[in-house]
């Protein structure tokens, strides 16, 4: 197997048993044996790969990255859930356009799909075939020399536009690659095709023909993946939890706003994301704490996949004399903040409050109304 960026198997080898191989002294070693631009190449993978292992586990210590790549990188329960979807749509070839490392295609050849792989990349294309091996053909190709491979029978298209340039991370899709509009073009509904993007993404961006699925994986929304073609329920909007928890925003009246109940609810971001909160919020009899803060209370305990849930131990005054009362009472030392629609900076507020003693707590603190509310609460 060629290896990128000019390794050999001995100078990874050797920089993957450095203990710190981001160190002068790892360094200082391996240009000894192998020569500056060698050993820079082998302790750059070897420190990509540990990191790598956050996402990817123990199966990263055998891959190849790019800093770029590895932070657009699925996770791969995500990914599985994208290779899931084209299965269940009856796909049985998928061409995967921007993949980046490999790590979605990896999974659609792990779901027994045939997969070939584009990147316009020539450097990114060499890691992702390391990645991929045997199981798929990566292809160094423009976006727009793909299309005659678009559409035919059993065939879906997934695509991961870029979303860094040399300057780093770009927000805005006019400067996506491929082009936003060859992006946009492949959710016309006539294949199965899935684009992964930024959770951030404007509903307003949204193609009519396309399903937009917001994903939450392990706490973090990791994407919102939009959807067309067969499989696809065009126009809807929804929120998913992985391993299988979802909920569909389907235009709920607005939730009432109510006084802090016995429970507080932390909705998922891709619950916010999706716009489900009265879907949530109706499932969980509880309403909202202020009519623009994604915070739901209620009376009554309601066990969900969408929201961390908190039992409220204690309301709290809204200020600082108060709450400085309540530290010194309760000898805290470690105090979680968290806050939503306040402009407060937790760390500050740990160190005017002058936390001290052996017990922990969490603490709320949210608009409400013109004002504040400050609770304490336990996890669930």
């Amino acid at each position: 197997m060629r290896l990128p960026f000019g390794l050999t198997e001995d100078a990874l080898r050797a920089a993957m048993l450095e203990e710190d191989p981001e160190s002068l002294k790892a360094t200082a070693r391996l240009r000894a044996q192998y020569g500056p631009k060698l050993a820079i190449a082998a302790l750059t993978q070897a420190t990509l790969r540990w990191q790598a292992t956050a996402k990817f586990g123990q199966p990263a210590l055998e891959m190849f990255f790019t800093r770029a790549g590895l932070e657009q990188a699925s996770r791969p329960d995500v990914a599985d859930y994208h290779a899931k979807r084209f299965v269940q749509a009856g796909v049985r070839r998928v061409i995967d356009i921007g993949c980046g490392i490999g790590s979605d295609s990896i999974a659609f050849a792990r779901a027994g799909l045939e997969v070939v792989a584009f990147d316009v990349d020539p450097v990114t294309a060499v890691v992702a075939q390391a990645n991929l091996g045997d199981h798929a053909n990566v292809i160094c190709a423009d976006a727009n020399d793909v299309a005659d491979q678009l559409n035919g029978p059993d065939v879906g298209v997934f695509c991961d536009p870029s979303r860094r340039d040399d300057r780093g991370r770009v927000w805005r899709v006019e400067e996506f690659t491929p082009p936003w509009p060859f992006v946009t073009g492949l959710l016309d509904g006539e294949r199965t095709a899935g684009v992964k993007l930024g959770s951030a993404l404007p509903h307003t961006l949204i193609p009519e023909a396309a399903e937009a699925e917001w994903v939450t994986h392990r706490g973090d929304t990791v994407e919102v993946a939009l959807w067309a073609g067969p499989g696809a329920s065009p126009g809807r909007r929804f929120a998913l939890v992985l391993p299988d928890a979802r909920l569909a925003a389907a235009g709920a009246p607005p939730l009432p706003v109510r006084d802090l109940g016995h429970y507080l609810y932390e909705p998922a971001g891709s619950v916010i994301r999706a716009g489900a909160i009265p879907e949530l919020g109706a499932q969980l009899n509880a309403g909202l704490l202020d009519a623009k803060v994604a915070y739901l209370t209620g009376d009554r305990l309601h066990a969900t996949p969408f929201a961390t849930v908190f039992a409220v131990r204690q309301q709290l005054p809204g200020h600082l004399k108060a709450l400085r009362k309540w530290v010194r009472q309760a000898e805290i030392g470690v105090l979680e903040i968290k806050k939503r629609g306040v402009d407060i900076n937790p760390s500050t507020l740990r160190n005017q409050l002058k936390l001290e003693g052996p017990n922990s707590a969490t603490m709320v603190i949210s608009r409400r109304g013109k004002g504040a509310m400050v609770a304490i609460v336990d996890r669930v």
